[in-house]
């Protein structure tokens, strides 16, 4: 039988991927989740940043991230350095200060062409999912398990 509740879940997984990039993102504002997507290799596997120390942000523009192990310091760095986020960290003791810049236009192009691909991926996740549950339906005709009536019905449901 068709499970168009399964195919849905998946729709809204990409969806919140999606969302979830997207808060990652470095605008000129200082977010806390902009560090979600980086991953330090510290005990022998990659760890979220916010399971090694605590991440605040005491001012509009600065985040802090205070390492709870002050072994992990230098792995917690390199890992800020190594992604795309573009930021300086600033070491003092345990606590990493990175201070975010304001957006000048040549960030602001390439903000633009990163949340357009982002897009594109999740758009194309979507069509993939939803070629996927068209499929099983003409398998289901076929294999004459559902009638073209319910066959047209579970289609627009679905492309829509």
């Amino acid at each position: 039988m068709f499970d168009e509740k399964s195919y849905s879940l998946k729709m809204d997984k990409a969806i919140e991927v999606f969302a979830k990039e997207l808060s990652s993102l470095r605008t000129g504002r200082a977010n806390a989740s902009m560090l979600d997507l980086i991953k330090v290799d510290v005990y022998g596997q990659q760890m979220p940043i916010n399971q090694v120390g605590s991440i605040t942000t005491p001012e509009p523009r600065m985040i802090n991230v205070q390492v709870w192990d002050s072994n992990n310091v230098s792995l917690v760095d390199a890992a800020i350095q190594k992604s795309d986020l573009g930021l300086n960290p600033q070491i003092d003791g345990q606590l990493i200060r990175l201070p975010v810049p304001e957006l000048n236009e040549e960030r602001r192009t390439e903000l633009k062409k990163l949340i357009k691909s982002i897009g594109e991926k999740c758009k194309v996740s979507i069509r993939n999912i939803r070629r996927e549950a068209n499929e099983d339906l003409k398998k289901l005709l076929k294999s004459k398990e559902i009638s073209e009536d319910d066959e047209k019905k579970k289609k627009s449901t679905n492309n829509n």
